[in-house]
């Protein structure tokens, strides 16, 4: 994932209070400190409250978002919009009863967690199947998975081909839709055959945590795609389900590493130096169990980060326990039996 900027930095600007020259690429006037885009934040402030008037949190959030992106960071204007964030952040953040007690059992252990995670990815999909829906009508990325697809096809046979590349789609919806829970707008996927995929945003999250939950959305929508393959293949589906249930938990510890900007590597970044310990130690344990040789590698980068890397002075157990829960998970997956399909 990238951010992308659509200011316009070629040439100076004069302002149009004091007539004074200024670089383009600024927010405001350095001399009567008008704002550059005034009329685009009225504009922005009234489209959010629109939003908020029909009940739209994610678009109310995108808009507030966007007019962030319009003034300097530390002006007032700034404070305010970013304080409105924080507000309706915290307001569909807050648990209702029902959701507060699943949420205590769900603590109870990693894998409780992840599956009340898959249910809330279940609960998504049924509820906004047209926004999981909407990259396959965006023109660059259909032709983008067709590319991958053909190329995947060479080496595995179309079927295994395109099972693989919807898995890598929904993986990336998971961050897109993770972005819009925060409002930050993001493209739909794009397929790079043989590397994967990725998606653009706007912006970046505010916070670690919040970066983490990003990051760590992929690998719970795949770890989902995973499960409902090899739930195809119990019920009497085609072994080529559990190859593609195996090889997508695969893919997803892979993108657990953390290192980069993979998917692991920003969910680390919200764990302390306690935090990644404990995180070492349950690679560890999985490791010894399963001898899955990923394993190995994520184990040697955490040690390596936890060993020269500070971290944040509070970590986020809830960010700890969701890594934790797919790394058990996906490992588990990784090495279940696949049979030999008859010809």
């Amino acid at each position: 994932m990238s951010a992308t900027s659509e200011v316009d930095v070629v040439g100076p600007r004069a302002c149009g209070g004091c007539g004074n020259a200024f670089p383009r690429a600024a927010l405001s006037c350095p001399g009567c400190q008008r704002l550059v885009h005034s009329d685009a934040l009225q504009a922005l402030q009234a489209q959010a409250q629109r939003h908020a008037t029909a009940g739209d949190r994610e678009n109310e959030l995108i808009a507030w978002r966007e007019a962030l992106s319009l003034v300097p960071s530390s002006s007032r204007q700034a404070q305010q919009i970013r304080l409105k964030i924080e507000e309706r952040t915290a307001a569909a953040a807050k648990p209702t009863r029902s959701s507060s007690a699943l949420g205590k059992l769900a603590g109870l252990g990693a894998i409780g967690l992840l599956l009340w995670k898959l249910k809330g990815v279940l609960v998504l999909v049924l509820t906004k199947g047209k926004l999981v829906l909407l990259g396959l009508t965006k023109m660059s990325t259909l032709f983008s998975m067709l590319l991958s697809v053909g190329v995947y096809w060479t080496l595995w046979g179309w079927r295994f081909a395109l099972g693989f590349v919807l898995s890598i789609y929904v993986h990336e919806m998971g961050h897109v839709l993770a972005l819009r829970r925060l409002g930050i707008a993001a493209t739909a996927p794009m397929f790079i055959p043989g590397l994967g995929a990725f998606i653009r945003a706007k912006q970046y999250p505010a916070t670690p945590e919040e970066d983490a939950d990003v990051g760590l959305a992929g690998p719970i929508w795949g770890l989902g795609a995973a499960v409902l393959c090899w739930g195809i293949f119990l019920a009497g589906g085609s072994p080529l389900f559990a190859a593609l249930a195996k090889f997508g938990a695969w893919v997803n510890l892979f993108n657990l590493l953390p290192v980069w900007q993979l998917d692991g590597g920003r969910g680390v970044r919200a764990l302390d130096r306690k935090q990644r310990w404990i995180a070492a130690a349950v690679v560890g344990a999985v490791l010894l169990y399963s001898g899955e040789m990923m394993l190995g590698l994520i184990l040697a980068a955490l040690v390596g980060r936890t060993l020269f890397e500070k971290g944040p002075e509070r970590g986020h157990s809830r960010v700890l326990i969701t890594y934790g829960g797919l790394i058990v998970a996906l490992a588990w997956l990784s090495q279940l039996h696949v049979p030999i399909e008859s010809p």
